[in-house]
């Protein structure tokens, strides 16, 4: 019998917290219908932009146009290379920074 007086109390409990649950989402749906009104009606999102089937074509071949382009220019040797740095070059610019450092440093502990 004691087993069904704690079940009774906890079906009470349970039905205490989905009572205050949907008194919750009422606030939530007057809020969101309230800011729906602010945003011209629509609540969520604004509808997407729709491209025609002959737009997307259009913008296909010219996407391909480009490739096709770059392609033949690479395989041609018209692009620029890569540029990289030489060492002689790698160490100038760490001797500079060297440099900046203990200028700062010096300038920190007058």
């Amino acid at each position: 019998m004691a087993n069904l007086k704690g079940l009774a109390s906890f079906v009470s409990e349970l039905r205490a917290e989905r009572t205050n649950l949907v008194d919750r989402l009422r606030h939530v749906d007057a809020a969101l219908s309230v800011l729906g009104k602010l945003n011209g009606g629509s609540s969520y999102t604004k509808p997407r932009h729709k491209v025609l089937a002959s737009a997307r074509k259009r913008m296909s071949l010219a996407q391909k146009a480009r490739w096709a382009k770059r392609a033949a220019n690479d395989q041609a040797g018209k692009t620029k290379p890569k540029r990289t740095i030489s060492a002689a070059g790698k160490e100038r610019i760490a001797a500079a920074q060297r440099a900046r450092w203990a200028k700062l440093t010096a300038a920190k502990k007058k």
